[in-house]
């Protein structure tokens, strides 16, 4: 575990410590601005290290682990509806938790003025993401090639874009985007690769990966039908 933390510590010190640097030499030569909002800046930075190294030895630590174990037992129930079922109700609560959904979806309700309620748009996002995670790890137990449903979901992503209206749609996209992030992915990826690495003849390589790149088309194609139906 120590270990691990250390491990953490430093990458995210990395991650976070170009964009500190960069701030603090705006502020001193082009900026200026007032010192107490520099220092609340300052103070929020060393905050967001602190969470990030916690979140990502939490991730490691425990939903990793029972991610692959919840994915390596659903072949055993040999219940296609159960395993559809579970893969949907994951797939929705590791989207309504992402930190990234939740900014995007409290951002847009700010912008809109309420006409684009975050409480309805992240369940809606929700719904999306569950649905494809369903359709993928279906993808797994049945086969089927995954260009051929990526094909499939961006034709319908593109002519939905003719009918969508025009503030929907970057909302749409974006909304594909935030789902990628640091809740979602570890969640979706060690639930796809518990599932195929039980199952015979079967590569959790080929099968356990491309779930994010699949799941993520889910919030585009439910926004916009949402664009839909509330214009």
């Amino acid at each position: 575990m120590f270990g691990n933390l250390q491990s953490k510590t430093m990458e995210v010190i990395k991650a976070m410590l170009p964009l500190v640097i960069v701030i603090i030499i705006m502020q001193f030569a082009f900026i200026k601005m007032p010192i107490p909002l520099f220092l609340q800046f300052l103070v929020g930075a060393v905050m967001a290290i602190a969470g990030m190294i916690l979140f990502l030895v939490g991730i490691d630590a425990g939903i990793l682990p029972i991610g692959e174990a919840v994915g390596a037992e659903l072949p055993k129930r040999r219940s296609l509806s159960l395993i559809v079922a579970i893969a949907f109700l994951v797939g929705f609560a590791a989207t309504i938790a992402e930190p990234d959904v939740i900014v995007l979806t409290g951002q847009i309700d700010k912008v809109s003025q309420g006409s684009i309620s975050d409480n309805i748009l992240i369940y809606v996002i929700g719904i999306g993401i569950a649905f494809f995670v369903a359709v993928a790890i279906l993808r797994i137990v049945l086969g089927f090639r995954m260009a051929y449903l990526l094909a499939a979901s961006y034709f319908i992503v593109i002519v939905l874009s003719f009918f969508t209206p025009a503030e929907f749609v970057p909302v749409a996209f974006d909304a594909g985007g935030v789902t990628t992030g640091p809740m979602t992915v570890p969640i979706i990826l060690s639930l796809g690769i518990g599932f195929s690495s039980v199952l015979a003849d079967r590569s959790a390589i080929s099968d356990g990966f491309g779930l994010i790149g699949l799941a993520s088309v889910g919030p585009i194609i439910a926004v916009m039908i949402m664009g839909i139906i509330l214009h």
